[in-house]
């Protein structure tokens, strides 16, 4: 079992900003591991604070993505470019293969920014590409390293444990600091139900430490994962009235934007947290997402 001092967090400083998203980075007698590549804007980052602890980020050999979004993801192409193997769900897997549809729906939600967020994404050879599905044990020399499958967020999600840890990528939400958990709903892929069964996968999992990419570690597993699973349908149950209404998202966007930043601001949330808890989970995203959802349930898609 791989002892938690062993595991490093490093800072990607996303839009040099601090405590916004997380890389860790774990060390084995193969190679270094890598979980979570971060956007292909925060790359020069990531070398920089790895050699700072002393690695060189060319020793890495293995990258697990929890999830192909690009806050997660957009750099993995780097590693694969130098060789490294890159481990994903095997939804998400030919997305990186070819990201070009990937790209565009994205461009779709960021439209000017997508350069400034999240930089560039190339494809990686299939031939680098490792399927990681539910129940997958992967050695790599000393470390062994559990997938689970963990959708709600995405379904393409993984999340990964090493011993007594489990690395959540979104689906043990964003917690920056001392402030709360939020749960990135994101479209288009939201399905509450089966969020609160990944939820609930974690606690199975028993573990001391949950790391989250949105950011850093988590020792009160379960009042972290309580909490979660309680905003997660506050936010539902909040946009159920106004899909219901008819209202476009244009018009629920600033009053969503209220009312969470209301929930940080009662819960002591510092301006500056405001900030980046904004980056790392920006609010607008989650009502497109919520009312997806809940168009998709009254459908009977979901």
């Amino acid at each position: 079992m791989l002892p938690v001092g062993e595991i490093h967090t490093i800072d990607l400083d996303f839009l040099e900003e601090s405590s916004s998203i997380a890389s860790f980075i774990i060390q084995s007698n193969d190679g270094l591991i890598l979980i979570e590549s971060g956007p292909e804007t925060t790359f020069e980052h990531l070398k920089e604070a790895l050699a700072f602890k002393g690695f060189d980020w060319t020793e890495i050999k293995h990258v697990f993505l929890t999830h192909i979004h690009f806050d997660h993801a957009g750099a993995a192409w780097k590693f694969a470019e130098n060789g490294a193997k890159i481990y994903v769900h095997p939804i998400g897997l030919p997305h990186l293969v070819n990201p070009e549809k990937l790209w565009n729906s994205a461009k779709m939600i960021y439209q000017d920014e997508m350069d400034r967020l999240w930089g560039n994404m190339e494809p990686i050879s299939e031939e680098l590409m490792i399927p990681a599905d539910d129940g997958d044990v992967f050695t790599i020399g000393d470390v062994k390293i559990q997938v689970h499958y963990t959708p709600g967020h995405a379904v393409h999600h993984n999340a990964y444990q090493i011993g007594d840890v489990v690395f959540t990528g979104d689906v043990a939400g964003v917690k920056i600091g001392d402030g709360p958990v939020v749960p990135p709903c994101p479209p288009p892929d939201i399905h509450v139900e089966l969020w609160l069964d990944s939820i609930q996968k974690l606690k199975n999992c028993q573990p001391k430490t949950l790391y989250l990419t949105h950011f850093g570690p988590i020792h009160q597993v379960n009042e972290h994962l309580d909490e979660l699973e309680n905003i997660l349908k506050d936010w539902a149950n909040w946009m159920k009235p106004q899909y219901d209404s008819g209202k476009t998202p244009d018009e629920i966007t600033p009053e969503f934007m209220q009312y969470t930043k209301a929930q940080l601001i009662n819960a002591g949330v510092s301006e500056q947290n405001l900030i980046k808890y904004e980056y790392a989970n920006p609010s607008w995203m989650s009502v497109t997402g919520l009312l997806r959802y809940w168009k998709l349930k009254e459908q009977g898609r979901i």
